[in-house]
């Protein structure tokens, strides 16, 4: 699916002030790898919606669940894995050999970040 072209971005203090956070920890997550947001060309922060909701999920992670941002980055890695493992459990999937050997790909991925 194409990216649209008129989504909405946000800049960094407009991104913290909707979610009631610091621009510094939007830096921290940054670092550590929670989220990536785009640049402009002078390299100022832009998060998409789908940012600002991911942002919204590791707030309530931490503040809410009490998870350390150990436990959210590896809650983000096993997320992103059943994203992906999803559309291949369709049985057309399932029926093609290229489906199976590429969920098991992303079955042992899931298993390395849950560390098993």
């Amino acid at each position: 699916m194409a990216e649209r072209m008129d989504r909405e971005l946000f800049f960094i203090s407009v991104a913290a002030e909707m979610l009631d956070m610091h621009p510094q920890t939007l830096r921290k997550y940054e670092r550590l790898g929670l989220i990536r947001p785009s640049r402009t060309v002078g390299s100022m922060r832009l998060y998409s919606r789908e940012e600002v909701e991911r942002l919204r999920l590791i707030k309530h992670l931490v503040d809410e669940r009490g998870i350390n941002l150990a436990g959210v980055q590896h809650l983000l890695e096993i997320l992103e894995a059943m994203q992906r493992i999803r559309p291949l459990m369709d049985e057309s999937v399932l029926s093609t050999g290229a489906g199976r050997r590429q969920l098991l790909s992303e079955m042992r991925r899931l298993n390395d970040a849950l560390g098993l």
